[in-house]
């Protein structure tokens, strides 16, 4: 599969991830150290809803465009709203035309005294993605675009940080078949240099087993005390060919953020639901209730 964000950008699955990234880095902040935040897989960070690719899916219309639509939403997930509603300028959602990526949104909660790396592989990814940074954030000396490098390689070449708090996200295109397998690699490079870390992981959810081998394979990780997956479905998979979900996995989630958990899913579960059997559930994979 030649897989293109374009087509996708704002669809269920961009909505959870980018709703419990805004929190997980809302949570940092509120120590005045700094944070180090890796995107291993940034992508060009921001789309446009209104181009061929994405209005050829449609796929916001189910995802950023039914948040924007709601009338209530809760405290937890009004940093991320209020971000996407600036960057148009606060049209409605009929007319929202642009989405952030995540490097953007973790651009926007960048403090002077925080750092981001950004790794894109994809050639002409990595240089929209500079474009884009350069564009919106012109002055910051505390964003580096690693244009051309393996996000897998940089984790294992920039760990463990000069700055000991801070968050990895990966969030691979699943383009191979083997990417769990390479992501569990990673998380074991990862784990064993920086082992305080927080580790971020969004993954498809076609078949919830592949998924669940995917979490038993971190949890086994020796480096691993503390393991959370959130998982949503946003329709019953009985079709295992299909993208009936996606999930998170968090290696030392912050308290924070799996406090307000409940909320946001209890939220989001209904507002992105495609069929009757739309549900989330969270399960520690190791430490706290486990």
């Amino acid at each position: 599969m030649n897989y293109r964000h374009s087509y996708h950008a704002g669809n269920f699955a961009d909505v959870m991830k980018h709703a419990l990234q805004w929190a997980c880095l809302s949570y940092l902040q509120q120590k005045e150290k700094p944070f180090w935040l890796l995107d291993t897989h940034a992508g060009i960070g921001m789309y446009d809803l209104q181009a061929e690719q994405a209005q050829k899916t449609a796929e916001w219309e189910l995802g950023i465009k039914r948040l924007l639509s709601a009338a209530e939403v809760p405290a937890e997930l009004t940093g991320y709203v209020q971000a996407v509603r600036e960057l148009n300028h606060g049209s409605d959602a009929e007319s929202c035309r642009w989405y952030p990526g995540s490097p953007y949104l973790a651009a926007l909660q960048l403090r002077e005294q925080d750092l981001l790396t950004l790794c894109e592989l994809h050639p002409e990814d990595a240089e929209l993605l500079g474009e884009n940074v350069r564009h919106d954030f012109p002055l910051s000396q505390r964003i580096n675009v690693a244009g051309g490098r393996n996000g897998f390689a940089m984790l294992k070449a920039l760990t463990p940080p000069p700055i000991k708090r801070g968050m990895v996200l990966i969030d691979p295109p699943f383009e191979q078949t083997d990417e769990l397998e390479q992501v569990t690699l990673a998380l074991a490079e990862g784990t064993k240099r920086w082992a305080n870390g927080t580790y971020v992981v969004w993954y498809p959810i076609k078949d919830p087993i592949v998924a669940s081998e995917f979490q038993q394979a971190v949890a086994d990780l020796p480096q691993v005390e503390k393991a959370l997956a959130v998982d949503l479905l946003i329709r019953g998979p009985q079709d295992a060919s299909r993208l009936n979900g996606c999930g998170m996995l968090f290696i030392n989630p912050p308290f924070g953020v799996v406090q307000q958990l409940p909320k946001i899913m209890n939220f989001l579960t209904p507002l992105l639901a495609q069929d009757r059997g739309a549900q989330w559930q969270q399960h520690w994979l190791a430490g706290e209730h486990n």
